[in-house]
């Protein structure tokens, strides 16, 4: 494995990423091979990204990978370390900043690690055939890679809901779900007598009804074939939180998901939300520290050869955005995966041009057609 690491490097690659989330699943619930790697194998894969002298590790850090062990691949390495995805939990509130202080502390005697924090609320799309805000629960693993008549089965036994109760009220250091409720909606159901739920917390529909929120929602998935439609605001809620967590040095804006969970959620517009909310409508931050944050600060942690400013002999890779309406518009469903699957989409606002190396790509309408992509692959990092 360190052996393909090395010829990827040589061939140009930016650096090295993993996981170790919890919520990191495959196919039938199996977690993703990089979650059962020890800490030696995290070193000597590191060590070998590293053997060329350049490089970028990230990992997305579940609760066991400490902040300690992470200093060490740094130092032993002397590459930058990048930690994802610090989001502010409203449950578990100092939890996030502990991480930042750790990153700090390890700035300080000269150990780069850097912070992968959102701009973005981390609110998703789910139904309860693929409830992936709940996946990284223990007491969730006897529903995991079921087939659909076995997974209601579970879902409506007793016992399986007492054991996930349970561990949701429990206070933990990191997970999705934090068993807030008021933060659950309904987006759309299935049968004509339960339009009435839609657009409603899942918290106040159960207070109506007289149940367990948990249950409220179970059985209202069930009794639609589990096509129920739900959304949930999970982390990054707390506006002065994030605010903290955007402005802190050590921090990098990121984590677009780049269409990772395609059906869930959709931050691709993360630059455009952080440049209209952040910087002109809550005044959390100038425009000139958010187009910093965006452009010449994640060009200098990953190494891109000139770029990230406006400089003679730099490629002149530009957007051109207004001011007064930037921003990034609703998200909405698009029907254009294979089979007619959906994705979730968002539109770009107050954006009037794109240029690569100087060429415009597109404009306010979209992509403009062309005959040869001015792009050119990067393979080569300080």
């Amino acid at each position: 494995m360190a052996e393909i690491v090395k010829e990827a490097m040589t061939a140009g690659a930016v650096g090295f990423a993993t996981s170790t989330s919890p919520a990191h699943n495959g196919e039938g619930g199996f977690p993703m091979p990089s979650r059962l790697a020890s800490d030696e194998e995290m070193m000597q894969l590191t060590l070998a990204m590293a053997s060329h002298g350049r490089g970028v590790y990230m990992v997305t850090k579940g609760g066991q990978m400490s902040m300690s062990f992470l200093q060490s691949l740094s130092q032993a390495s002397g590459r930058p370390v990048m930690v994802a995805a610090l989001l502010h939990n409203s449950t578990n509130p100092d939890a996030v900043f502990n991480d930042m202080t750790a990153i700090a502390q390890a700035n300080a005697q000269g150990i780069p690690l850097i912070g992968q924090v959102s701009c973005c609320p981390l609110t998703m799309d789910f139904t309860f055939a693929s409830a992936y805000p709940v996946e990284g629960l223990v007491s969730w693993r006897p529903a995991m890679g079921l087939s659909h008549e076995s997974l209601k089965e579970i879902l409506a036994d007793p016992a399986f809901r007492h054991s996930v109760k349970a561990e949701l009220a429990q206070t933990a250091t990191f997970r999705l779900f934090n068993n807030e409720w008021d933060k659950v909606h309904v987006v759309q159901t299935m049968q004509a007598a339960h339009q009435a739920y839609e657009q409603h917390s899942v918290a106040h529909l159960a207070q109506q009804s007289g149940q367990d929120p948990l249950d409220f929602a179970l059985d209202l998935a069930l009794a639609e074939d589990l096509q129920t439609v739900f959304t949930a605001q999970l982390l990054n809620s707390d506006t002065d939180a994030v605010a903290r967590l955007l402005n802190d040095p050590h921090s990098l804006v990121s984590l677009s998901d780049a269409g990772a969970h395609l059906t869930f959620f959709n931050d691709a517009g993360f630059g455009l939300h952080l440049l209209g909310h952040w910087a002109r409508d809550l005044g959390k931050m100038s425009m000139t520290q958010a187009v910093h944050k965006l452009t010449q600060q994640p060009a200098h942690i990953l190494g891109l050869k000139e770029r990230g400013i406006l400089r003679t002999g730099y490629a002149a890779d530009l957007l051109l955005f207004d001011p007064k309406t930037v921003g990034r518009g609703p998200k909405h469903r698009v029907f254009d995966l294979p089979g007619g699957a959906a994705r979730l989409n968002t539109l770009a606002c107050g954006v009037h041009g794109v240029w690569v190396n100087g060429q415009k790509v597109a404009n306010q309408d979209g992509l403009i057609p062309q005959d040869e992509l001015p792009g050119e692959l990067l393979t080569e990092f300080v």
